[in-house]
């Protein structure tokens, strides 16, 4: 009697599913083989029409598909088993899991791409005698064989391990009754195999192995460099997370401290920050007072006083009090995790920006096959051979193999992305130039944008300098650090005692003295909202210290070359009103707005793109790297926070702000050039495609021809590398 055994039950994936704030639920997926717009917009359409399923978003930087479900429950397993339909195998999202297919594909292809250039190399060494017989140097019949087969050992092999990356890709897609863009190059690469093996058992007079593991070997460098501008764009996020704290200091009913990893902290635990510290979760404090530094998040250059009571947010640095908090949020739910969400989904709607050479590609597959088609069926029909119709055939996918049209941007992003290198701007990535030819208008952070980022004292009594010096020694806030810097090396007050959120007082000379708050000196002010300290001591009348941060040398000359090129500017700043309208009005910006959070600089920029506007985002602090990824295109000077850096697509070092200018410039014209290489690459093939199916090339011909091509584009690229 046959034993009957039930059937696997399908993977469980509920553990997987998180609760949104509005009760419905979601899930992360890690997709596998996504690359291309297509594979985005197919594997969004197909999961968003299963039933129960609101939305799908697909990042393809990181391959996380985040899906959303109509209600509290949700169907995992018809989404993953859509996707294995797909061709994308998917599993539950893990960053770990993720950085190791990432590192796995990546040693895949550049083993592939040291394959197939050793085989280009070797190959040549072969094919060179061979072509000396175009030049009358006719090489002997078993000389000949012989070259045939050792050009055969290398370059067959090393075409077939090469070519496996587009091999296995092509077959994918077959399968589920689809053609992507490695199915021509893969037909083609081996049918010029086939016909090279052939004509070597047949003793005949041409072989094409070199073309095909050249061509192989072009090919990969432009995936791996596209692999290669994935890794750097996924940093972003990663490191807006980085800024949390790694552990917690957490207080158990007993009130003994204990250390906690941040993912074991839950609401409503007590943790304790100690100065020097940064905030690790989104809480409010219970006891204690002290000053938080939250440029990070706000961009305020003012340090701001925060006492029992108030709420406190991941990433801000504590400076003087020791405070206990209770926790409002997991760290996954903090304002620094809400960040890198954002800047996560700003990478995300980049990657859906279609280039005109991904459409003008996406004709390619069919229109290229049926040439090569009627090709053959043509030759043959008007009398050519079996082996003659399939060469001229093969020369038609060779020569109208996409690298011109591949290389049209390409070449021009690198040469631009070269020459605003030697300007001091650093090209992350090749869209952005791009994205930085249509921006249409310009915002700018204010703090360590339009200014350096550092407060310097402005109009000091020279006396009351001196007499203060002592007190900023003793302090660790910012302004009293710049206050010490201005007045130099000197004597530390005795008996300094730093009040949280107010100020320092001390003995200077055996006299009391206070340097803080205008209310902790006992000065009386109208709180105009300058950055400033009051200094006062036993006898003496309070003294004002005020700060500014200072402009940027060119931020004058930078506006007003912006405008002469027909962009409007405005400043969104996370800083004071005051000090945002006294830069602004100083460089010639009438449109400006201070005080706003991460979230809604963020959300101008997205009302910006509603309303058609393409914007470029100049910023510096971790409270810009959500506008950063939300702008059309983004640009950081190189002092910015390293999260920031990765969020944007363009770094310029050194002090002045004309680089954005001449990045623009230099994008503009890069448009100018790619455009004229669409043209190239068009007029190419309208000469070279007929030539081919005429049978006037054969395909050795038909890979010059293509590398050629390659090379017209790439000259007319370098046009742009010298001065302007």
């Amino acid at each position: 009697m046959a034993l009957t055994y039930p059937a696997a039950p399908a993977p469980d994936y509920s553990a997987f599913l998180r609760k949104r704030e509005d009760g419905a639920r979601s899930l992360d997926l890690l997709v596998k083989g996504a690359r291309c717009a297509n594979c985005l917009a197919k594997i969004e359409r197909e999961v968003q029409g299963l039933p129960g399923v609101a939305s799908a978003r697909l990042n393809l930087t990181t391959g996380k598909l985040t899906v959303g479900f109509d209600g509290a429950a949700g169907d995992a397993a018809k989404v993953v088993e859509a996707l294995d339909k797909l061709g994308y195998p998917a599993t539950p999202y893990d960053p770990a899991q993720a950085q190791v297919a990432h590192d796995k594909e990546g040693r895949r292809l550049i083993l592939a791409l040291a394959v197939a250039g050793f085989g280009a190399m070797n190959t040549m060494m072969f094919s060179v005698p061979l072509w000396a017989g175009i030049f009358g140097q006719e090489l002997g019949p078993a000389t000949r064989t012989v070259m045939q087969w050792f050009a055969a050992a290398v370059g067959g092999p090393c075409a077939i391990y090469a070519g496996l990356p587009f091999f296995q890709s092509a077959w994918n897609s077959l399968k589920r009754r689809r053609a992507n863009m490695d199915v021509p190059i893969s037909v083609g690469v081996i049918l010029t195999l086939l016909i090279s093996f052939s004509e070597t058992l047949l003793h005949g007079r041409d072989t094409y192995f070199d073309a095909a593991v050249s061509l192989l070997f072009l090919l990969l460098i432009g995936r791996w460099l596209d692999h290669q501008l994935r890794a750097k764009a996924r940093g972003a996020a990663g490191d807006l997370l980085a800024m949390q704290a790694p552990a917690a200091t957490r207080l158990d009913a007993q009130g003994r401290e204990h250390r906690a990893p941040l993912s074991e902290v839950a609401v409503g635990d007590l943790l304790v920050v100690r100065p020097g510290e940064r905030i690790p979760v989104d809480g409010v404090i219970e006891t204690g007072a002290t000053d938080l530094d939250n440029a990070l998040l706000t961009g305020e250059t003012t340090p701001a006083a925060a006492t029992a009571g108030n709420a406190v947010r991941a990433g801000a640095l504590n400076l003087s009090g020791v405070i206990t908090l209770k926790a409002a949020a997991r760290s996954e739910d903090s304002a620094v995790a809400a960040i890198a969400r954002l800047v996560e989904a700003g990478a995300q709607s980049k990657s859906k920006y279609v280039q005109l050479a991904d459409k003008a590609a996406g004709l390619y597959v069919p229109v290229v096959h049926l040439a090569a088609a009627l090709t053959f069926a043509g030759g043959w029909a008007l009398g050519l051979g079996p082996r003659e119709a399939l060469l001229r055939a093969v020369a038609v996918l060779i020569i109208t193999c996409p690298c011109a049209l591949g290389l049209a941007v390409p070449a021009v992003q690198i040469t631009a992305s070269a020459r605003l290198f030697r300007k001091g701007v650093l090209v992350k990535s090749g869209a952005a130039l791009e994205r930085l030819a249509e921006v249409d208008h310009v915002v700018f952070d204010k703090t360590g944008v339009l200014t350096e980022g550092r407060p310097q004292l402005i109009e000091a009594d020279e006396v009351a300098l001196l007499r203060a010096a002592p007190l900023a020694r003793a302090s660790r806030h910012p302004l009293a650090k710049a206050l010490a810097a201005e007045a130099g090396i000197g004597v530390v007050a005795a008996e300094a005692k730093e009040h949280a959120g107010l100020g320092v007082e001390g003995l200077i000379d055996g006299r009391p003295a206070r340097l803080g708050r205008a209310a902790f000196v006992g000065a009386e002010t109208e709180g105009d909202g300058e950055t400033e300290l009051w200094f006062a001591e036993e006898g003496h009348a309070p003294v004002r210290f005020r700060f500014s941060d200072t402009l940027r040398p060119d931020a004058v000359q930078a506006v007003a070359a912006l405008k002469a090129r027909g962009l409007t500017v405005e400043i969104l700043s996370g800083d004071l009103a005051t000090p945002v309208a006294r830069v602004a009005e100083t460089v010639g910006v009438r449109v400006w707005r201070a005080g706003l959070s991460p979230f809604e600089k963020a959300e101008a920029l997205e009302a910006m793109a509603a309303k058609g506007r393409k914007a470029l985002m100049v910023g510096d602090g971790l409270n810009d790297a959500a506008a950063l990824a939300k702008a059309h295109a983004a640009m950081a000077p190189g002092t910015a926070l390293e999260a920031s850096q990765n969020a944007a697509d363009l770094v310029f070092s050194g002090e002045g702000l004309m680089a954005v200018v001449e990045a623009i410039d230099t994008a503009r014209q890069a448009r100018t050039r790619a455009l004229e290489n669409f043209g190239l690459a068009a007029l190419y093939n309208v000469v070279a495609a007929p030539a081919a199916m005429f049978g006037l090339v054969n395909p050795f011909v038909a890979a010059i021809a293509m590398s050629g091509s390659s090379l017209l584009v790439t000259l007319n690229a370098l046009r742009m590398g010298g001065r302007k």
